[in-house]
Formats: structure tokens, C-alpha cells, sequence
């Protein structure tokens, strides 16, 4: 077992890459608490898991407070933290509300820093923080710019937060997914017919020719979550099919 006597925190653990994770997690020996602000997938989440789930927004400071002095109550320390709650919204620039491109950033940068500075208080040398990104922050898609940005931000605060946290012996790396079949995708409020022609436009762009599940991600966590990757820091670890290292071998390209 990978994280056995290890305690995590997976904010947005309770759907898509966050639950898949806390599965892996769980699987591998690790004490695990989720966040989310679904009370009823967080129950079918604890009950399926035996993990803690805590109702809670990142955007909310409180609520921040209030979650990690229950960590410390329960756990006492936090071995890992994965900061993988964040929102999508996709939408020309001429039809962005400022509250979207707001919204998006407050909740996919702003909160991934506040979650991280509040959750020092409870890690020490050797604990691993893992930020999700996304391959949306190089590849330059349309209709993308808010979450893009977030994105890129993300890989920015990486790598900050890498140079400023290893004198103290905290890893921070960013896991890079592509296209990932989650339930991310079914909150754009993108009509069913548009919906199936980005899906098969996005399909053409993987070399590997299909979209990621939730696991593929949970499974590229895991390792930088574990001791296995004690010497990784900064780096981010792409998990898209192919799409940003081969992106000439997508079918869309072949003959």
C-alpha cells in the first residue's frame, strides 16, 4: 500500500477525478477527507468509501477555516493535499459575462492558493500537494480564455509555491489532464448536439484516439502523492492521450 498511515484531503472528492482519486487513495491505505458542496453525493461518496466528507466551498473563508480545523481534529495532520475543485465555463469572448471570467478564476487560482495556505498549518516535511490543471493552458482553444487562464495560472503558483515550500520538504507538483470524461462537462450548459460535435472534435485530437477516464488521472495523483516521486517538485505530469507531446499522431492528422 502506497499511502499506508497517510492522511489526504481532495477538495472536490466527491465526483469525477476528485472521487476516482479518493478511491485510489483509499485503496492504497490512506486516511481520506473530501470536500464538496453536493450534500448528497458526499454521502453516497462517505458511505461507498468510508472516507470523511465535509460540505464545504473553497470560495468561502469560513468554511475554509471551519474544514481545516476539523482535519485537525480528526486526522491531526495532513500528509496530502490534492486541490482539485474547480469549475468550467466555456463561452465566446464577446458573450463572457465579467462574473463568469471572475468566477472561474476565483475558484480555479484563487481558492487553489487560500486552500493551500490554509492547509500549511497541518503539513510538514515530506507531505505532497498536488494542484490539478488542465491541458487547456497551452493548447490555445477557442472559447476557452477564462478557463485557460485559470489553468495557466495554476501551473504558475506551481511552481512558485515549489520554490518557496522546499526549503520546508513539501513536494508541489500539477497534474495535467486532457480530455477526461467527468461530470465537468455535463455543468456547461452546452446544447446535446454541440456537446457531441466537440466531443468527436476533441476525440480527432488525441493520439491515442479516446477521451480519459477519471482513474487515468487518479492513477498519475497516486504516484506524485507517493513516496515514489520523493523527488519530483515543480513538474508537471500531463496525462492527455498524447494531445501536447504528439500532437501530429492525432487522428484528425492521419492519412
Amino acid at each position: 500500500m502506497q499511502l499506508k498511515g497517510k492522511c489526504a484531503l481532495i477538495t472536490g472528492g466527491n465526483s469525477g477525478i476528485g472521487l476516482a482519486t479518493a478511491r485510489r487513495f483509499v485503496a492504497e491505505g490512506a486516511r481520506v477527507a473530501i470536500t464538496g458542496r453536493d450534500a448528497a453525493t458526499l454521502a453516497t461518496a462517505a458511505n461507498e468509501l468510508g472516507v470523511t466528507a465535509i460540505r464545504s466551498d473553497v470560495l468561502d473563508a469560513q468554511a475554509r477555516s471551519s474544514l481545516f480545523d476539523r482535519i485537525k481534529d480528526e486526522f491531526g495532520h495532513l500528509d496530502i493535499l490534492f486541490a482539485n475543485a474547480g469549475i468550467a465555463k466555456f463561452s465566446p469572448i464577446e458573450e463572457t459575462p465579467e462574473k463568469d471570467f471572475d468566477d472561474v478564476l476565483r475558484t480555479n487560482v484563487t481558492a487553489v492558493f487560500l486552500t493551500v495556505k490554509a492547509a500549511l498549518r497541518l503539513m510538514d516535511a515530506g507531505a505532497a500537494i498536488i494542484l490539478n490543471g488542465s491541458m487547456a493552458a497551452s493548447t490555445g482553444s477557442s472559447q476557452s480564455s477564462a478557463y485557460a487562464a485559470s489553468k495557466a495560472g495554476v501551473r504558475a503558483l506551481c511552481r512558485s509555491l515549489a520554490g518557496e515550500l522546499s526549503p520546508r520538504g513539501i513536494r508541489v507538483n500539477v497534474v495535467v489532464p486532457g480530455v477526461i470524461e467527468t461530470p465537468i462537462w455535463e455543468r456547461t450548459a452546452v446544447p446535446p448536439e454541440a456537446a457531441a460535435a466537440r466531443e468527436r472534435r476533441l476525440q480527432g485530437m488525441i493520439p491515442l484516439n479516446r477521451a480519459g477516464r477519471a482513474e487515468d488521472i487518479a492513477n498519475a495523483v497516486l504516484f506524485l502523492a507517493s513516496d515514489e516521486a520523493a523527488y519530483v517538485q515543480g513538474a508537471e505530469l500531463v496525462v492527455d492521450g498524447g494531445v501536447l507531446g504528439s500532437a501530429a499522431a492525432a487522428p484528425a492528422h492521419r492519412r
